[in-house]
This record gives structure tokens, C-alpha cells and sequence, in this order.
């Protein structure tokens, strides 16, 4: 008869009563293990006794159920109940550690949490892939219930999965406590997990590969645990962690791992240099440190990861189902298509449901709130450690860290793995999407600091998506949510002395620099840090310190004439491109609207319309969203600082950049850019020239913009500015003093533009006058040192602005480069000087008749 039965170990959950008087009951158990222990703990007696025991405990069928944690009869807490007594007792707790199967060295990421011991227990979870029976009994068909029900429903699981995660913790923290040997082995347990699944990390893998996420989700539950010991709030025991783990350490090998700014040859280096073999090994809490980073970076993130990928997969799949149902033509009775099409359409729609399904599921699982409030916990405390170790007083945050960086950067810090920023960035960019009310508690100072020091020292960052993303956690942190219109940090960035000083100099600065990425997708990239950055500067431009930090920046002329350069140019860009895909979606609509003409149009192309209706509509919106935030900032910038938008190689391209959007708004061809649900599109013309007409006023004291607007012989016309005029006093965009300014500054356009068409009649004119790019007299002729070219100092200028190189050559090329031509600029002035006295002769009038005799 057996002595000890899983039934009565697993007390009470799975207890049941017994006849047999050899067995022990529930109430016996633990006062028996703890004389048994005593008894056989010598030279390792008990483990052909207990290992079966602890083997047919932990590998028990109700672990591997298909309703997992869903399960109406909860066995898996009878399982863990068992273990938590066998545990409780020292010696028990080093057998387990020492079993084969507590770190089976033949697993592989894929069986390790089904043949270790404690892998089935930790396999448990919420998420559809392991275990979709959850899915489709908690959440399917959820379009149709209310947030309420689903809340609910979370609320339910995530009681359940944290009953799980707090008693896997207590667990694991008994098994550390156990022993060292047995210590040892659990952090070699969480070491094995991360090595094993290095792939996780990687782009298209295959789940069945490697571990699952509820597995993953469960092993950093246990580690934040394990690490809140040491996040207290003075950050008192930061300095315990060992900056050179990687080096001194073999449990996390970071082998090919991109580093943060080194190459792996010199991270080698670096790590030979600081090998210390007569130190002793880190101690517990680097080690928890390192390896909850690690772990969350091939677990956690990678959830959050797939999560976000559903949203993506739900998105094309409606797009899809959109273009299926198209305008409905298929529902005539009798149309060959209808079948197909309904089965077609019927398909999609369940895959939606089974994708809403398991997107909800994840959601469950990964944005809990107290999974949640120490993950925030630990990145900030992760993004502090950060900073410290770049803080050349090494006293970061107690005081805060000074800005910018020095230029030097450690190599310590450059050796460190990348994921440790991406990790940062990726869990604060989701956290303040998903739970921006548990900032409130604590993490905002901690997120401006990490947002502000890489942004103001971009050069401790190599890879240049890494610091676009933190531009982008910065933007999401003004957000609006709830009752907080300006975000987790609106308030903060207007209050705080780090950000008061040095927010605007950061934001100038990564304006410029994202131009120049060196990834393919520099281009495009681009526009979305910069509408990010006129977004933030929109949240605190009312703050007149921010506004003087402006003006401070702007005395470095060179700087602040290429932000103003790179403004024109995406303004330029984005509203040809937005103005011409409204054209194109004006043209469709009209198209679609010839009811009887469209309907006689054969159906493949009618859905061919159709799709590229849609597309356009997507492209359009992004288009239109990004030029009315660059006008908004050229708008605002123009009203504070004017000097630099007059700047030779500026002020001709910003006027007939201005002249070609007015005349697109309200020109001959302004009735094209109807379109239905133009707010659908983020499509708002009133708005656009109410921004596009208040630049002008901003400027229209500057008599060199109105030399410029006068010399664009593209698109001014006094007819274009009177129409501009009648429209935003007729639609209220502007007040009656408003367009009495803007028709005072046409009048003073019009007397410039008839002295420079004086100026200009200058007959023919030498070719070695003329700018070879512009065709323009040059003022102030500069030879180009490695093409020999002579053009004008402006034109080069306006050139360097966007491209470092000879425009003829390719050649790399500064301002400084080029050579003044001091002669021949004497000989142009004396040609114009003269033809200019020429012209004043020959239009002087007649005095003849002075002295006739008239009586």
C-alpha cells in the first residue's frame, strides 16, 4: 500500500478520503516530510524516495489539460500546493535542484517547459497559441459584447494567472533560500530558459521553435519579483550592480549580440581587457539585474511584439474585407460573383473573430495592472542605471545627470548589448500607449530624463530607429488621455528645469540630423520623427521659455538656417503630395458619383477603382496630417524669430514655396481638392490657409521677403493674394485687420515688382555672370575647390543646406570649402552699376522743348 498519495500531498485542493490506514492524510503530511527529511537528509538518502514522488507531482496530467488555467476543476493549484509543502522544507528543496530533470541538458526551447520539472506549472497561462481553448471560451465573438463584459472576463483571468505567478515566486525565492548549490541552480535555470531562446528575438520565427509566451510571460513575472528588493525609490543599492557583468560573467553570453555603439571586435576587446579572474562572481543582485533585462528581452517584448502584430493582421484583414464587399454590386440577384464572394466574405470574418480572439487573450495576459506597474518600475530604474553609467560624475539621478553628454563615450557603455536600449524604448513606447494612468504614480521623471539625454546626445546611439523611437515615446508622452490633454508629461515638460532648458535645443537638433539617417527608409522616416517633434512643440509652445530657448538657438545662424531649410523642403514635398492625391481622389469620387456611366464599367475595374481609392485615402491622410503640421511650425516660427528665414539661400525658396501652396489652395484648380469626408482624410483647407496667410503676416514687415515674393515669377499674381483675401474674410479664417495687412503687404509686393522689373532689363548679359544652377547675376561668386565651378555664394549655401557634397562632382564639400572670387565679383557690380545707369538715361524724359519759345 502506498505510504504518500499525490491526493493527500496536494492538500487540500485535490485531497480525498481514505479507507486505507497505511496512507497518510492531508493533516499528516507536512509533520511527516519535515521527520522524514531529518531521517534521510544524510548523503542524499531521500532521492530514490521522493524524486518519484516529486516526478508524478509536477509531470501530472491536469498540467497538460487543454482548458489549462480555464479549467473548471483548478488541478493545477492542488499541483502547486504539493509543491510548495516539499519545498518548504530545506533539504527537499536542494533534491529538487539536484534532479536531471530540474534543467534537462537535452531540451530543447521548444520541450524545455514540458521536461523540466517546473515547465509545465510555468507553461500555464492565457494566450491562444498554447492554450486556445481560453480564447475561444473567454473571448470569442467579442465584437459583439460590450468593454464592460470583456473587463470583466480580464478581470477573471488575470485573478487566476496571478495566483499562479505570486505562488510560482514564492516558489522559486524558497528554492533560493534552500541552499547556495540549490541557488546556483535556479539562476542557471533562468540562464538556460535565455539561451535557448535567443531566436525569440528574431523576425519570423516559428512558435513551435521556441518557448511559449505564457512560459516566457510567467519567468519575468518571478524575476520582477525577484528584483524589487533592490529598486528601492533612492535607487540606493544601483551601485551594486556590476558594470563589467558581461565580462566577469558566463551565464548570459552575448556572442554576435549588436552592441550599443562598438563593434563585436571591440567589444571583445574590451571585454579581454576587463576579465578579472581572481574576483569573485557577481553577486545575487546583478545577477537578477542582468538577467531579468535578458529575459525580457526574448520574452516579454517578444509578446508584446506578436501582440502588436495582431493589431496589424486585424487591419489588413477588414482592408480585405472592404474590398470584398466593395459598393455591393455582387448582391444582384443572379450575379455569377455572389456565391464566391459571400463565402469569401464569411471566411474573413471568422478569421477576424479568431484574430480579435487571441489579440484579446494576449491582452489579458500582457497589459495586467500589476504585470504592468512593475514592468514601469523596472524600466525606469533599467533607463536610470542607463544614465549613470554615461553621467560623468556617476551620481545620476542624486543630482540629475548634465546635458549634453560629454563627446566622449564610454566604452563600458558602448560595449553594453543594443536590446537594453531598444528594450527601454519598446516597453515605454507600449506602456504609454496602453497604461498611461500608471505614470501617475511614478516613471515620469525617470521617462523625460532617458527621452532628453539621448535626444540632446544622440551620439551614444548608433542605430538611428533607436533614437527616432525615443522621439516617438516622447511624442506619445504628450498625448492626451482621460483628463490629462497634454499627456503623461505635458505638464512636466512645461515646468521641469531639465526639460525648460534643454527640450527645444534637443528637438532642433534631431530635426536636423533624422534627415541624414543612412537607412533606406531615411526618406520617409523622416516625416514622421519631425511631424512627432511639431507636435511637441505644439504642447509647449505657449510657455515663454521655451519660446526664448528658440531664440537662443537661433543665434547660431548656421544651425538654425539648416532647420529652416529642412522645414521648407518637407513642406514643399508634402504638400505637392498631399494636394495631388487629393486631386487623384477628387477625380475617382467624380467618377463613382456618374451612377449610370460607373455602373456600366466592367467589375475588374471597377475594384480596381476602388482599391486604389483606398490606398490613395491612406497615403492622403498621412500626407495631409504631416504639411499642416510643418506649416504649423513654420507658422509659429515665422511670429517669434525672423532674421533667419531671411538669410539669402531661405527667403526665395520660402516665398515661392508659399506663392505655389496659396495658388494650389485657391487658384483656377482649388475646386479639384473636393473631396467627400474630407475630415476622414485629415483634410482641413480652411485651417491650412489660415496658416499659410498668417506666415505671410508674420513676415510682411521684412522688406526682403518682399523683394522675394515680388521676384517669384511662378506663382505670385495680385489677382492670386485678392482671391486668398476675399475667401478668408468671406469663410471667417481671418479678421477684416487681418486682411486689411495682407493687402497693405500686396501693395508693398507690388512696388517691388516694379523696381525689379526695372532692375532686371539689363540686356544681354555676360554668360560668366550668371549662376550655372540659378541663371540669376551672381551677387557674391564662390569657385568650388574640386570641380572648379563658379556659382553664386547663396546658391551653394541653399545646396549645402540638404547635400554635403559638389553639386557637379559629388565631392564632399563644406561652406568653408569654396573660394571667394573677390575680381570678378568687382567686374559684375561695375556691369551692373552700369547697365543700371544705362537704363536710367534711356528712361529719363526728354528735355528738348526746355527752352522753346511757346508764345
Amino acid at each position: 500500500k502506498p505510504l504518500l498519495s499525490l491526493s493527500a500531498l496536494s492538500a487540500p485542493l485535490l485531497s480525498s478520503s481514505s479507507d486505507n490506514p497505511y496512507t497518510l492524510s492531508p493533516s499528516d503530511i507536512e509533520q511527516w516530510l519535515q521527520d522524514f527529511a531529518k531521517r534521510f537528509e544524510a548523503d542524499n538518502e531521500m532521492d530514490d524516495i521522493l524524486q518519484p514522488v516529486v516526478r508524478g507531482l509536477l509531470f501530472h496530467e491536469s498540467l497538460f489539460r487543454p482548458e489549462g488555467l480555464g479549467g473548471s476543476d483548478s488541478s493545477w493549484r492542488g499541483v502547486i500546493s504539493g509543491l510548495e509543502v516539499l519545498v518548504s522544507i530545506k533539504s527537499i528543496a536542494s533534491m529538487i535542484t539536484r534532479m536531471e530533470e530540474w534543467n534537462p541538458p537535452n531540451a530543447t526551447a521548444a520541450t524545455f517547459e514540458k521536461v523540466s520539472l517546473l515547465g509545465p506549472l510555468c507553461r500555464l497561462g492565457v494566450f491562444a497559441v498554447e492554450w486556445p481553448g481560453i480564447a475561444q471560451t473567454y473571448f470569442s465573438e467579442a465584437e459583439k459584447r460590450s468593454r464592460q463584459d470583456i473587463e470583466t472576463t480580464f478581470a477573471s483571468l488575470r485573478g487566476t494567472l496571478k495566483s499562479l505567478q505570486n505562488s510560482l515566486f514564492q516558489v522559486f525565492n524558497t528554492l533560493v533560500r534552500a541552499s547556495p548549490e540549490s541557488r546556483e541552480a535556479v539562476l542557471n535555470y533562468f540562464a538556460r530558459v535565455i539561451s535557448l531562446n535567443v531566436r525569440r528575438a528574431g523576425s519570423h520565427v516559428d512558435p513551435t521553435t521556441v518557448a511559449s509566451d505564457s512560459f516566457m510571460l510567467n519567468m519575468q513575472a518571478v524575476l520582477l519579483r525577484f528584483a524589487e528588493p533592490f529598486m528601492d525609490a533612492n535607487y540606493s543599492k544601483m551601485d551594486r550592480i556590476d558594470p563589467f557583468y558581461f565580462a566577469r560573467s558566463k551565464r548570459i553570453v552575448l556572442g554576435d549580440e549588436t552592441r550599443i555603439k562598438a563593434t563585436n571586435e571591440e567589444a571583445r576587446k574590451w571585454e579581454e581587457e576587463n576579465k578579472d579572474p581572481s574576483a569573485p562572481a557577481p553577486n545575487f543582485i546583478s545577477d537578477i539585474f542582468y538577467l531579468t533585462v535578458a529575459m525580457s528581452h526574448y520574452g516579454y517584448l517578444r509578446s508584446i511584439q506578436t501582440y502588436n502584430d495582431l493589431a496589424k493582421h486585424i487591419d489588413e484583414l477588414q482592408r480585405h474585407l472592404d474590398m470584398l464587399q466593395g459598393d455591393g454590386s455582387w448582391m444582384t440577384a443572379g450575379s455569377p460573383l455572389r456565391v464566391r464572394t459571400e463565402a469569401a466574405i464569411n471566411h474573413v470574418k471568422k478569421e477576424l473573430d479568431k484574430i480579435r480572439a487571441q489579440q484579446l487573450a494576449f491582452e489579458a495576459g500582457l497589459t495586467d495592472p500589476d504585470m504592468t506597474f512593475r514592468s514601469i518600475g523596472f524600466t525606469n530604474f533599467l533607463s536610470t542605471w542607463l544614465i549613470r553609467q554615461v553621467d560623468s560624475k556617476k551620481k545620476h539621478p542624486n543630482p540629475l545627470v548634465e546635458l549634453p553628454l560629454p563627446k566622449e563615450v564610454p566604452m563600458a557603455f558602448r560595449a553594453l548589448p543594443e536590446y537594453i536600449v531598444e528594450d527601454i524604448v519598446n516597453y515605454l513606447f507600449f506602456a504609454v500607449q496602453t497604461a498611461p494612468d500608471k505614470f501617475e504614480l511614478s516613471g515620469k521623471l525617470e521617462l523625460m530624463t532617458f527621452a532628453l539625454t539621448f535626444l540632446t546626445s544622440t551620439w551614444y546611439i548608433k542605430n538611428p530607429f533607436l533614437k527616432s523611437k525615443i522621439n516617438d515615446v516622447l511624442f506619445m508622452s504628450v498625448w492626451g488621455y482621460g483628463r490629462e490633454r497634454n499627456g503623461i508629461l505635458g505638464n512636466m515638460l512645461n515646468t521641469h528645469p531639465m526639460a525648460l532648458k534643454h527640450l527645444m535645443p534637443a528637438l532642433m537638433h534631431f530635426y536636423i540630423e533624422v534627415e541624414q539617417t543612412g537607412a533606406s527608409s531615411q526618406f520617409y522616416d523622416k516625416f514622421n520623427a519631425r511631424r512627432s517633434i511639431s507636435y511637441i512643440l505644439k504642447v509647449v509652445w505657449d510657455n515663454p521659455t521655451h519660446r526664448e530657448a528658440l531664440n537662443i538657438e537661433a543665434k547660431n545662424v548656421d544651425k538654425f538656417v539648416k532647420f529652416v531649410n529642412l522645414m521648407i523642403n518637407d513642406v514643399t514635398y508634402l504638400m505637392d503630395e498631399s494636394l495631388s492625391e487629393l486631386t487623384q481622389i477628387h477625380n475617382i469620387q467624380v467618377e463613382m458619383d456618374d451612377k449610370a456611366t460607373w455602373e456600366s464599367k466592367p467589375m475588374e475595374y471597377r475594384r480596381e477603382r476602388q482599391n486604389t481609392l483606398r490606398s490613395l485615402e491612406r497615403h492622403a491622410s498621412g500626407y495631409t496630417t504631416l504639411s499642416r503640421s510643418t506649416v504649423e511650425l513654420l507658422k509659429v516660427f515665422t511670429a517669434e524669430t525672423k532674421a533667419p528665414f531671411m538669410m539669402p539661400e531661405i527667403v526665395d525658396r520660402l516665398a515661392a514655396m508659399l506663392d505655389y501652396n496659396l495658388q494650389a489652395l485657391v487658384g483656377p484648380r482649388c475646386q479639384e481638392l473636393k473631396v467627400r469626408e474630407p475630415e476622414k482624410l485629415r483634410f482641413n483647407p480652411k485651417a491650412l490657409l489660415a496658416d499659410i496667410i498668417q506666415v505671410y503676416l508674420n513676415l510682411s514687415d521684412q522688406p526682403t521677403f518682399i523683394t522675394a515674393v515680388a521676384g517669384d515669377g511662378r506663382s505670385y499674381s495680385r489677382e492670386l493674394f485678392e482671391r486668398a483675401a476675399d475667401i478668408a474674410l468671406k469663410r471667417n479664417i481671418k479678421s477684416e485687420t487681418e486682411i486689411a495687412q495682407l493687402r497693405a503687404f500686396v501693395e508693398k509686393v507690388e512696388e517691388a515688382k516694379a523696381t525689379l522689373e526695372a532692375e532686371e532689363d539689363l540686356g544681354e548679359i555676360p554668360d560668366e555672370y550668371l549662376d550655372p544652377l540659378m541663371f540669376t547675376v551672381m551677387k557674391d561668386p564662390v569657385r568650388l575647390p574640386s570641380s572648379r565651378t563658379i556659382l553664386d555664394r547663396s546658391t551653394i549655401k541653399s545646396h549645402l543646406l540638404s547635400d554635403q557634397t559638389d553639386p557637379f562632382n559629388r565631392a564632399p564639400l563644406t561652406i568653408e570649402d569654396v573660394i571667394p572670387e573677390p575680381e570678378l565679383k568687382a567686374r559684375i557690380e561695375a556691369f551692373l552699376i552700369e547697365r543700371r545707369n544705362k537704363n536710367k538715361i534711356l528712361d529719363a524724359p526728354s528735355m528738348d522743348g526746355a527752352d522753346m519759345d511757346t508764345t
